[in-house]
């Protein structure tokens, strides 16, 4: 007789530490799309021109891609609670200060400080909410702090294009003032108690070859939006980027401490769960960009409207991520992504068929199915990376997952920005510019189809694992279990 474990439920400990962390995650993916609507109203009531604005974004950018690596060796260093704790008030006061700003110099110095403390907030709330949930409730609590990592870029531009037009640009920065308060206050009460851990000293060598690099890559990709791909402003920064990393790479697999422990991808299940996590992170972001473009250049709508006809894809994600976290502990994470890769790229079908005219109700009903494909797949394969490692070895893994994601979502990006863009150069005509649309979510498909590659190496991976295990548990039982099971 077979008698499955019923597997215990997140507990209200648990839960208490995840609403902590999703509120501190609102702020900070909001902030990465929110700002993208009020460009023009920057540039007009700053005066100054778009290509200076744009640096209100990619500053921010490059301050996350900057502070991510430092949070492994922090965490241990100053208590992953205290530092939790100082990333929200320095994202908070760089908010208050972004408001305040009098030029767009000073609000581009803002922006860095805000985006010094919002590259922190995600990992370090990974690391807390890992830690507390344990193995066995790891994809019920990823599925509870997934929603406002999906939801975040999707609503963004709603709630900045609702904000623009009834209390003007500085709201967008004030808006994080209520919620940043209210995260420290119920972090200060709820989230537990941690001590320091022999960080070592910090390895300020890994840091100034890996910090420049991860911002060369972020600046090169930022850049694909203003110049071609082709020019020595892209191409410059993201391979100098590039070789740094890979410098990086090579040092650290040498050195007792490195800032980053590259030695954790001999796992096979981690390096499979990175993969995955790298190419669903292209796919996914790279498809949000299109999405705002077609509605916002070819069919006329405004920033808030465009942000509600965005809104079934986030809904989509959010009922997706809800149940994958059950799916994930009945079938497994590999399993479980390879359902979800393959619900993206059937969805992903009716967006090359896209016209100058077609129905807002059926791209609706479009963006909804695809929106559960996106979360059945990029939620089980970051609870996979967790699931291999040790509670010793989530400082290092988290900022490394994040990493990754970031740098496959300014890949995907870029190259979807470019594509398009070549085809819309050439577009007169309503039908044109609806062909270039399609056009680029044929490349879509086919890196969604990519992306769907990794998943089946993390379900074999998996499966073998849970082979291993299995037999391991039968040699190791003790002869009278055997004897009584005959």
């Amino acid at each position: 007789m077979n008698i499955k474990s019923r597997r215990p439920g997140l507990g209200a400990d648990v839960w208490r530490v995840a609403i902590v962390v999703i509120l501190a995650m609102i702020m900070s993916t909001l902030d990465t799309t929110i700002v993208n609507v009020a460009l023009i109203s920057l540039s007009r009531d700053l005066h100054t021109s778009l290509d200076t604005v744009q640096w209100v974004v990619t500053g921010y950018l490059l301050s996350l891609a900057a502070v991510i690596p430092t949070t492994g060796w922090a965490a241990k260093r100053f208590g992953s609670k205290r530092l939790f704790l100082g990333s929200i008030v320095v994202f908070t006061v760089g908010s208050a200060l972004c408001g305040l700003a009098p030029s767009v110099g000073w609000l581009i110095a803002f922006r860095v400080l805000q985006g010094l403390g919002g590259g922190m907030l995600m990992p370090l709330g990974m690391m807390i909410v890992v830690k507390k949930a344990g193995p066995e409730r790891l994809a019920r609590v990823m599925s509870a702090i997934s929603v406002p990592i999906i939801l975040g870029p999707v609503v963004g531009p709603t709630i900045g294009g609702l904000l623009l037009d009834h209390a003007g640009w500085r709201w967008i920065f004030y808006v994080n003032l209520p919620v940043g308060i209210a995260a420290f206050i119920a972090a200060v009460r709820l989230l537990p108690a941690d001590r320091t851990e022999d960080a070592g000293p910090l390895d300020i060598a890994g840091l100034a070859i890996v910090a420049p690099g991860l911002v060369g890559i972020t600046y090169g990709l930022a850049k694909v939006g203003v110049d071609s791909f082709g020019s020595v402003s892209v191409l410059a920064p993201l391979l100098a980027g590039l070789a740094l990393v890979a410098v990086f790479v090579v040092r650290s697999l040498h050195v007792d401490r490195p800032l980053l422990d590259m030695r954790l991808y001999k796992d096979r299940s981690f390096s499979a769960a990175s993969l995955t996590t790298f190419c669903l992170g292209a796919a996914m972001y790279g498809a949000l960009i299109l999405m705002p473009l077609y509605f916002q250049t070819l069919r006329g709508e405004d920033a808030v409207q465009t942000g509600l006809l965005l809104g079934p894809q986030g809904i989509g994600s959010a009922l997706a991520v809800w149940a994958a976290g059950h799916l994930v502990d009945r079938y497994g994470a590999g399993l479980v992504s390879i359902g979800g890769a393959a619900v993206s790229i059937a969805t992903t079908v009716p967006f090359v068929f896209l016209g100058g005219h077609t129905n807002f109700a059926l791209i609706d009903v479009a963006m909804v199915a695809r929106g559960l494909g996106v979360g059945l797949s990029s939620m089980p394969a970051m609870t996979a990376a967790f699931r291999s490692l040790t509670p010793e070895q989530v400082n290092d893994a988290t900022p490394q997952l994040n990493v990754i994601q970031r740098v496959g979502g300014s890949i995907g990006t870029a190259i979807l920005t470019v594509i398009l863009q070549n085809r819309l150069d050439h577009a007169k005509t309503l039908s044109a510019g609806a062909h270039a649309f399609d056009t680029s979510f044929v490349w879509v498909l086919a890196i969604t189809a990519v992306a769907s590659l990794p998943t089946v190496l993390l379900w074999r991976v998996e499966r073998a694992a849970n082979k291993d295990g299995a037999a391991a548990t039968e040699t190791e039982l003790p002869a009278e279990a055997l004897v009584g099971a005959g």
